[in-house]
């Protein structure tokens, strides 16, 4: 069964419920209502006749022959006091033998309630009489040694008409209810539904092409219909395109890393396969031919595991929760750096500073730390051909930071927003001279993010590039390095 059909069947089956024990108690209390009418009619004929038998001064007995105040109630012409076409009236014996009628019982006798006594004196019961239903109360009465039990019954034929009138009228009522609740939760929950389903068939029309095309023009496209809602749907259709987009622009970036990663593996693989060629055509002939070609495979080999070295360690820092953390000192891990690129500085004299101020200390994977320094650095060397590469460490408040700038040419204003992406270079036409993989500055923006913390690049005061990380700061002191 759907959603849509749990929904109103639930619903329906809980209005349906609640209506119908509200009906039967309605009723119930209805009924009750008239019986207790009937009972107090019943109830004040009868007390008029025992009054009239209290207020006797004659000794109460039922063989006397001298008429008294009490003789006259066993008379059946005397009892027309209390006929009428609501009241029937009857006197017994003690025994239950019938002394007196009113006459509108005619041959119609009420019969003996052998339930009555001096300790019950008092009973209501239903009877039917002629075909027809009565209430009877029953009344015992004792003066001295004497009894009588005293009859007065109501017909509640009417009555009786009316509660089946009012029940016929509440269970029309109840059946009228019970449909408009089952169609009214029909469309509530189509209402509830409709929105889902649609979204579910939109999610099973949105393929991984159009997605990335979204991503791209930062639309899917579709009607606005649930996203103008102001309520739960509204909401999980936000949550829903909010979630696509992401994952549009996941699927976009894996594109582009693929293309690019085809783009620089490309060159590499090219020359290594093309110097492969020559040595098995001309290496044995021709030693140079060798040695070059040799040379060549190499390099590109070591660049090739460059490259792939670069991408485990962008897939490490993106898996985060797979990375080990420990308290490091920033300034000591940036001195590590520092000191493993003092050798390529020299070679191109240029001059390599370093300095902290403070030791602060956060909480990291030293080697990935160390490497995100050490290919700031790095990349500074690179596009730096005479100055200096500047490296300096300190914190402010709750943050710790490493900033490298040098004096090299900058970079220019419009490549800021994509200096950290992957494979990326400023040089358009992707200029092969200068040497590296294109991942240091992305590798650079993973390992500072996977830490809690993010890279930003801009321009140096002295007119270089000026690349700066901040991390989140432990309060643990570090007084290894001097």
């Amino acid at each position: 069964m759907s959603l849509k059909w749990r929904i109103a069947l639930g619903y329906s089956l809980l209005l349906i419920v609640a209506i119908s024990a509200m009906s039967g108690i309605i009723a119930w209390r209805f009924q009750q209502i008239l019986e207790d009418q009937a009972e107090a009619t019943v109830n004040a004929t009868m007390r008029a006749i025992v009054q009239f038998a209290q207020q006797s001064s004659t000794p109460f007995s039922l063989e006397d022959s001298p008429m008294g105040a009490l003789q006259f109630l066993f008379n059946s012409t005397n009892l027309a006091t209390w006929n009428s076409a609501t009241s029937f009236v009857q006197v017994d014996s003690s025994d239950g033998y019938p002394l007196a009628k009113t006459e509108n019982l005619g041959s119609l006798t009420i019969p003996p309630n052998f339930g009555v006594s001096p300790v019950h004196d008092v009973n209501f019961r239903h009877i039917e009489l002629g075909g027809r239903p009565f209430l009877v109360e029953d009344r015992y009465i004792l003066e001295g040694t004497n009894a009588a039990v005293i009859h007065v019954a109501e017909p509640i034929d009417t009555l009786e008409r009316t509660f089946t009138s009012a029940r016929e009228a509440i269970l029309i009522v109840l059946a009228i209810i019970v449909a408009a609740v089952i169609v009214l939760s029909i469309v509530l929950a189509s209402q509830a539904t409709t929105p889902i389903d649609a979204l579910a068939r939109r999610m099973r029309g949105i393929s991984s092409d159009r997605l990335a095309l979204a991503a791209a023009s930062g639309t899917l496209g579709e009607p606005a219909d649930l996203r103008n809602r102001h309520d739960e749907i509204g909401r999980l259709a936000h949550s829903f395109d909010d979630l696509l987009a992401r994952l549009g622009e996941a699927i976009a970036r894996e594109r582009q890393f693929i293309s690019d990663a085809s783009h620089e593996l490309k060159t590499p693989l090219t020359s290594i396969n093309a110097n492969a060629q020559m040595l098995l055509r001309w290496g044995d002939d021709d030693p140079a031919i060798r040695h070059e070609s040799l040379e060549t495979i190499a390099r590109e080999s070591a660049d090739l595991a460059a490259m792939v070295n670069g991408m485990l360690t962008l897939a490490k820092a993106d898996r985060g929760d797979e990375i080990p953390m420990e308290p490091v000192s920033l300034a000591q891990i940036s001195s590590e750096a520092v000191q493993n690129a003092a050798g390529r500085a020299a070679e191109k004299q240029i001059e390599l500073r370093f300095s902290h101020d403070g030791t602060p200390t956060v909480n990291g994977d030293p080697h990935l730390l160390r490497q995100m320094v050490g290919n700031l650095v790095d990349n500074a060397l690179k596009f730096t051909e005479r100055g200096y590469v500047a490296v300096r460490v300190g914190a402010l408040g709750d943050k710790a930071w490493v900033e490298v700038s040098d004096s090299g040419r900058g970079i220019p204003d419009e490549e800021l927003p994509n200096i950290f992406a992957r494979f990326y270079r400023a040089d358009k036409a992707r200029s092969r001279a200068v040497p590296g993989t294109g991942l240091g500055l992305a590798i650079v923006r993973s390992i500072a993010r996977v830490h809690g913390g993010d890279a930003v690049a801009g321009r140096a005061p002295g007119g270089g590039a000026l690349f700066r990380v901040t991390l989140p700061r432990m309060a643990i002191p570090f007084t290894g390095l001097s």
